[in-house]
């Protein structure tokens, strides 16, 4: 009787190792911690710093002039920022100003304690913030690749984004009660301290290897080079114009807009607060959804569908001033928002030359913070003329945005 030769079996291939979560790395987890904790206390500034304006001239227009006089450095320094970062590294620029930062505000809350305050002081603590944030916004996300590995970067972007929507969220009502119960300058004291744990968390990162001194451009010319990066790469400038048209869109209409709808219509602020509550919702689920996503595709056109259906939503809100519409329409936009920003940050991070990282990043941050002042100033002439109007007219300009978008060929291209 024959037999079939016996043959060995294949070998099955092992299983591809699993990604580590980026928790397991400590410079990132104490960070992330470092990070939530120094977000918080932001939250009691922003409450605590309009609110002593408030109170000590009586005037409202004092919430608006903080804002100004802290966004219009905030966009004027940001490219020197991003060329700061690239020459001496994203974690000590981000360890100055946490430090600075902590500074100030103790200071300023020992005036106020001391009740030796004085209005042109308010204004100081806010242009310096304003300063900060310029070297400090596009500090945070260049540092990133440098703690986590590539396949990494998204939960890690995830993690932290997820913070500051939570935090934005949640932190405002216990500013408040602080504030009401042992008064301005425990708030501020509270922000002071807050930083000590990002301080700490940076103090144990090691700095990357530096380029040699001779081969450092001047300033002038490391900007000039972070904005020729972006201007040739089509990928790159599509997705900033994008970027832009939303911020210009966006902010005038939901901060000026929506306030406007929420005391003309229905009388009371407490109708803002739950529309900003459900933007931050809807955010987070959409963070936490992008986060998830291991290998994204086509992440071009899904940037471009999110902007139009936030332009389309934003008609929506127009032509539906309802609380529980506007609500709804709220929680789309924040879902879009946070889903796709999870996943561009990791893109950007992973397609960037690290050492233009900072300068990449901080053209990225003034194409959105650069335009915030001129969309709330026509966003304040549309809203005299008509609030439906203003919601339809950014909506509509949203939209056509993205449609151009999606025709062209480098923003569909972008995986």
């Amino acid at each position: 009787m024959s037999s079939e030769p016996v043959t060995a079996p294949e070998p099955v291939p092992d299983p591809a190792p699993r990604t580590p979560h980026p928790l397991s790395v400590p410079h990132f987890r104490n960070l992330w911690l470092g990070a939530t904790i120094s977000l918080l206390g932001d939250q009691f500034y922003l409450v605590a710093l309009p609110w002593f304006g408030r109170q000590l001239t009586g005037s409202d227009l004092i919430l608006g002039t903080l804002l100004m006089v802290a966004a219009i450095p905030r966009a004027v320094f940001m490219l020197i920022g991003g060329a700061v970062i690239d020459r001496f590294s994203a974690r000590r620029v981000l360890m100055t100003t946490a430090a600075v930062r902590m500074l100030l505000v103790g200071a300023v809350a020992v005036l106020v304690w001391l009740r030796l305050i004085q209005l042109w002081e308010l204004y100081a603590l806010a242009f310096c913030f304003g300063v900060a944030d310029a070297f400090s916004f596009p500090a945070g996300p260049a540092l990133m690749p440098t703690l986590v590995q590539p396949e990494q970067l998204q939960s890690a972007n995830a993690l932290l984004q997820s913070s500051t929507v939570t935090t934005q969220t949640l932190g405002a009502f216990p500013a408040g009660w602080l504030i009401a119960r042992w008064g301005v300058a425990s708030a501020l004291f509270f922000d002071a301290v807050s930083f000590l744990g990002v301080i700490a968390a940076l103090l144990k990162i090691p700095d990357p290897p530096k380029a040699p001194a001779h081969a450092r451009p001047s300033m002038l010319h490391a900007i000039t080079e972070g904005l020729r990066t972006v201007r040739h790469d089509p990928a790159l400038l599509a997705l900033m114009s994008i970027f832009a048209t939303i911020n210009l869109c966006f902010s005038g209409p939901i901060y000026v807009g929506l306030t406007s709808l929420a005391q003309s219509q229905f009388h009371s602020a407490k109708a803002f607060g739950a529309w900003l509550f459900f933007l931050s919702g809807g955010m987070l689920v959409g963070i936490l959804l992008g986060g998830r996503i291991k290998q994204p595709r086509r992440r071009g056109l899904q940037f471009s569908i999110m902007s139009l259906l936030a332009g389309l939503e934003l008609i929506g809100i127009g032509l539906i001033p309802k609380f529980g519409a506007i609500a709804a329409f709220l929680a789309l936009i924040g879902l879009g928002v946070g889903f796709v920003n999870v996943q561009f940050s990791a893109w950007l991070q992973l397609r960037v030359e690290r050492a233009l990282l900072g300068r990449v990043m901080s053209v990225l941050m003034f194409s959105a913070v650069g335009l915030v002042p001129v969309s709330y100033a026509v966003s304040g002439v549309l809203a005299q003329w008509s609030l439906r109007g203003l919601f339809i007219a950014a909506g509509a300009v949203l939209a056509a945005a993205s449609v151009l978008a999606m025709s062209g060929k480098a923003a569909r291209e972008i995986d």
